[in-house]
């Protein structure tokens, strides 16, 4: 018997995706034609390969076996295709980037005017999206490159099994309105902090870890006003009430009317990273936009 390599695609994709519905969507099929088609797989391979869990399926034994070989076989092709690539001696070919706003105001610049100089074949699109930390990851699924980031480290929160380039860091500072009585200090620690009253991010937001760090280190419950995910809002808010914040060192604008200083005392840089399905990192066009992205911070670091 010979497998069918369309048959380990769809299982791999149902295996990531976790319904039927969810790779219907991802592959503009109805759920009924996925779902015909998971059944002929399983008349040609002669075992099944999905079985009933609560109202959909879920896989047997026998179809996560074929699903991890269909993500062999799809890191395989992936070479290939970098190394054909590479024959050719040109990147090309459009790519898909998704990323958290802050971090590609960073990065995209000097990178868009790198990737028109040296690679103008690529065609690169690009997404804005602010997550939580550990929800980056899934954006692998249906975009080439996640531009995520991380204060814990350089591998962000349910990113196993995915690659992780670092492509900067970045520090988070305090920023205050400039006639705040804190705005003049050269650095801050905890302590100078914690009767401030905090503009946050949302719950299990990379910079809310910070917050959760004084209050560990002093010992007391900080007074965090709203909890906003945009750094333009924050910094209008900040800018014109006794509110703080904490907000990134290289993309807050200097003529927002904040003053930004150091913290000391925690954690205060963040890892800003990009996210990759490991076959999808083998192709030379993302390679060259992750060289573009990472080379733009050389000075930086």
């Amino acid at each position: 018997m010979v497998i069918d390599p369309k048959h380990l695609e769809l299982l791999r994709l149902f295996d990531e995706y976790g319904s039927v519905t969810a790779v219907a969507d991802v592959t503009h099929r109805s759920p009924s034609a996925v779902s015909q088609q998971l059944r002929q797989a399983g008349s040609e391979i002669g075992h099944a390969l999905v079985e009933p869990a609560g109202r959909g399926l879920t896989l047997t034994a026998a179809g996560r076996l074929l699903a991890h070989g269909g993500r062999d076989v799809a890191r395989t092709l992936a070479r290939v295709q970098a190394q054909w690539e590479g024959h050719l001696g040109e990147a090309v070919g459009e790519i898909t980037l998704a990323g958290l706003p802050s971090a590609l105001t960073h990065l995209l610049p000097d990178a868009l005017r790198r990737l028109r100089e040296d690679h103008p074949h690529i065609d690169l699109r690009m997404d804005d999206v602010d997550l939580a930390e550990h929800e980056f990851a899934g954006l692998t699924r249906d975009v080439n490159i996640v531009v995520a980031h991380s204060l814990v480290a350089e591998r962000p929160l349910g990113t196993d099994g995915l690659t992780v380039v670092p492509l900067a860091r970045e520090p988070i500072d305090v920023a205050l309105a400039i006639d705040h009585r804190l705005a003049d200090r050269a650095e801050l620690t905890p302590d100078d902090v914690v009767d401030c009253r905090w503009v946050g991010v949302p719950r299990g937001y990379p910079f809310d870890t910070i917050l959760t760090s004084i209050e560990h280190l002093t010992g007391r419950d900080l007074d965090v006003v709203q909890r906003i995910r945009d750094n333009r809002l924050i910094e209008a808010i900040v800018a014109s009430s006794d509110q703080v914040a904490l907000l990134p060192r290289f993309t807050t604008p200097r003529d927002a009317g904040l003053s930004l200083v150091p913290l000391t005392g925690v954690t205060t840089t963040r890892w800003i990273v990009a996210v990759m399905r490991p076959d999808t990192a083998e192709r030379v066009a993302v390679r060259a936009v992750i060289s573009a992205l990472s080379r733009v911070d050389d000075a930086a670091v």
